[in-house]
């Protein structure tokens, strides 16, 4: 590192398949200066690469600092990666197959740099500075166009033996049921994620259920449910809705169950933009759920099922974190 201190801000990045999100983080944790750019992925990697350099260098200057006064730079990314090698495996949202993204990131910036899956990242954004500031033990699940998961165990992201750890959106709650993206069936994401609930709503408006989800997506010129409204249908009582999301919630209650018995965390942190979207009273329900179904009873609600805090700057913040623990 030579003469970079420890102590000198880092930069988090937060890529996904629609924006690059960057923050330039103190070690206090505070954002000082941002920068973001769409990832435009149809372009190929290289440009992607190109963007991430660009939204890093313009998050810097906002900050008034200059590239030599950064400590380094950690990247939260989706898909599978090797966050030794810095390579990613594979990222279908992006088209990607074994991009050496730390290295070439790494190249072109002139310092440091990591990578860790995003969700992973999100998750240990919150146990550091949000929702699980100061407790040991946590999982992260994020519920938004999927259903992912990070584990934090000792203050520390758990990364699994092959780096995979934290897959919850493919633990399987109902066999035979519907088809998950990955192909296999009755996996949490084929149940409990935005798609889902998409799916299983325009299914029954197709069977001819009624539901202000057509007119809504008229007015507001959009082919997509997105999960703005989705929470606008169900606060004005949609019926329809109103049976997807509770059945939503009834199994996102039984994924928190399920980890919680096989992991018993203090705190388990729901965030993503559907939980985002329909806000805390989305998650009473699952809380029922999940307590009703904890193996071990006794001090049951000692056990914390909490919103996520931090918002669109998890990954940004998340990703500094790790940054600092990659360059201690």
């Amino acid at each position: 590192m030579g003469s970079k201190r420890l102590n000198n801000p880092v930069v988090g990045v937060d890529m996904g398949g629609t924006k690059i999100l960057a923050g330039v983080v103190t070690e206090e944790g505070n954002i000082i200066g941002m920068a973001k750019r769409a990832t435009k992925p149809a372009d190929g990697a290289d440009k992607v690469i190109e963007r991430i350099v660009r939204t890093v260098q313009d998050a810097v200057a906002n900050a008034k600092l200059k590239l030599d006064d950064i400590a380094g730079i950690a990247s939260g990314t989706p898909g599978p990666l090797d966050p030794d090698s810095g390579i990613v495996i594979s990222a279908p949202n992006l088209g990607w197959d074994n991009v050496p993204l730390a290295k070439l990131l790494s190249r072109a910036l002139d310092m440091p740099v990591f990578i860790e899956n995003d969700v992973n990242i999100g998750t240990l954004g919150e146990a550091a500075l949000g929702a699980g500031k100061g407790v040991k033990d946590l999982i992260g699940i994020f519920v938004g166009t999927g259903i992912g998961g990070g584990i934090i165990l000792d203050g520390m992201l758990w990364q699994g033996w092959r780096k995979t750890a934290g897959e919850v959106g493919h633990m399987i709650l109902l066999p035979e049921g519907p088809l998950c993206g990955c192909g296999r069936r009755g996996c949490a994401e084929s149940l409990a994620s935005r798609t889902a609930i998409e799916r299983d709503i325009l299914a029954g408006i197709a069977l001819g259920r009624e539901s202000l989800v057509p007119e809504i997506l008229k007015r507001e010129d959009k082919t997509r449910l997105t999960s703005g409204i989705l929470a606008e249908a169900l606060k004005k009582g949609d019926p329809l809705v109103g049976e997807v999301i509770g059945r939503t919630q009834y199994y996102l209650g039984l994924l928190v169950a399920s980890i919680v018995n096989f992991i018993d965390p203090e705190m388990v942190i729901l965030g993503g933009g559907v939980v985002v979207a329909l806000g805390d009273d989305f998650l009473v329900p699952i809380r029922r759920v999940a307590y009703q179904y904890f193996i071990n009873q006794r001090n049951a609600k000692d056990v914390k099922i909490v919103p996520a805090k931090l918002g669109d700057n998890a990954g940004v913040l998340g990703a500094a974190v790790y940054a600092r623990q990659r360059l201690a």
